[in-house]
């Protein structure tokens, strides 16, 4: 295919326009510069007019040579092959499930078609031809440009099969996903403890890992409030479920207490999605007057909009009854206090009572805080005797005011320094 060909197929781009055509990305624009400017130079008889051309595709050709390695792509089949997997397109959407009608994927192969050709282009080929348009002295300058790799890693089919495998889009790219002010911010490397990690609570963490388990498998799974006193390990359950065996589709996106009066919007958009979710809420409680309660009041159970059955919601506490309570609640009813008191105290309580699995975590006792601190300490290859240890051990819980899987890690941390 020639200069004035490709550029017209890629001009011809239908149904992998939008995620090529993002104002934000010029790649791009710099290829099909390249193309026309080298395509309407050849056409010149004027040498002063061919060289002007034959400037502008030098430029363009450097232009798109530094986009490539701004976005770390050694190629732009590497570009494309990194573009064509992580935008939502309708193609991509409908070869999920092999659902893509004949013209939508007819137009797909198509442009898949002119992109490899796009990506295949010799480099050596296009400064050569960008050498005849210019001035002969200039030839030894052009032939001294930087290149880059000229192939593609993919091909239809294989572009397909990672639709079908992976899905399309951001959650086919991230696993773990921040909620902040009605956007998703993606977590490159989330801070998820391996399940192999955790040590005690087996119990807990079955429930946890069953639970999710049937949301995988496509049932109605139920929220889960993980509550018990601070550090034996709650978010981490939660967390770990990422790293189990057979959760590759699942995602997992954090939600701070105050964002989530735009949970609603999230879920809605999450719907129709092949991936698995859980939205985890981490230490969550709220004050008499908190504004977000009945939003998850709500959110949990009572809003006329059904909760997708690919969505979960696990939250953590250190507290079972998550609104807390004044002992005026309980009293007497005095100047302007409500006259039902009862209504008052179980509005109260009625929370918790909403997520369909409750797990507590209890503190650990001492003689299972000191076998947390051994596994731990066994691990990290400390010197210490076995009784070394448990003195030291002792000392340390009394010292910090108290004794969990997260205190024995701190214990054990700090021996190693």
């Amino acid at each position: 295919m020639n200069f004035s060909s490709l550029r017209y197929a890629l001009r011809g781009l239908s149904a992998y326009r939008t995620p090529l055509d993002d104002e934000n990305e010029s790649i791009l624009d710099y290829a099909t510069t390249v193309l026309y400017t080298l395509a309407n130079g050849q056409k010149e008889q004027d040498e002063e007019e061919r060289a002007e051309w034959g400037e502008n595709a030098l430029s363009a050709y450097a232009c798109l040579f530094q986009a490539l390695c701004d976005g770390g792509f050694s190629g732009i089949g590497d570009w494309l092959w990194d573009k064509l997997r992580y935008t939502e397109t309708p193609f991509a959407l409908s070869a999920q499930s092999d659902g893509a009608s004949p013209a939508l994927e007819q137009a797909a192969r198509r442009d898949v078609d002119a992109l490899l050709a796009l990506a295949g282009l010799d480099c050596g080929a296009i400064l050569t031809a960008i050498a005849a348009l210019l001035p002969p002295e200039q030839t030894s300058m052009v032939e001294a440009m930087p290149r880059w790799v000229s192939s593609a890693p993919f091909d239809f089919e294989r572009l397909v099969r990672f639709y079908r495998d992976h899905g399309a889009g951001l959650y086919a790219r991230y696993r773990a996903f921040l909620w902040e002010d009605g956007q998703l911010v993606p977590v490159a490397d989330p801070d998820c403890p391996k399940p192999e990690d955790l040590l005690g609570y087996e119990q807990q963490r079955s429930q946890v890992e069953t639970n999710t388990r049937q949301m995988m498998a496509g049932h109605y799974a139920n929220n889960v409030l993980l509550f018990g006193d601070g550090g034996t390990g709650k978010s981490a359950t939660v967390k770990s479920m990422l790293y189990l065996p057979g959760m590759e589709d699942l995602r997992l996106i954090e939600i701070q207490k105050e964002n989530l009066t735009g949970l609603p919007q999230l879920m809605r958009s999450l719907r129709d999605k092949r991936q698995k979710f859980i939205l985890f809420i981490d230490d969550l409680a709220f004050d008499q007057d908190d504004k977000t309660y009945s939003s998850m009041k709500t959110i949990l159970e009572g809003s006329l909009e059904k909760r997708p059955a690919n969505v979960v919601i696990y939250a953590t506490s250190n507290r079972r009854h998550l609104v807390r309570e004044v002992w005026s609640d309980r009293g007497d009813v005095e100047h302007n206090g409500d006259i039902h008191r009862s209504d008052t105290v179980e509005e109260k309580l009625s929370l918790a009572s909403r997520f369909g699995l409750q797990i507590f975590y209890p503190a650990p006792t001492f003689e299972e805080y000191q076998q947390i601190v051994s596994a731990l300490s066994e691990k990290a290859g400390t010197d210490l005797s076995p009784e070394q240890l448990r003195a030291a051990a002792a000392t340390w819980q009394v010292r910090s005011g108290s004794r969990s899987g997260r205190t024995a890690r701190q214990f054990v941390d700090q021996l190693e320094h």
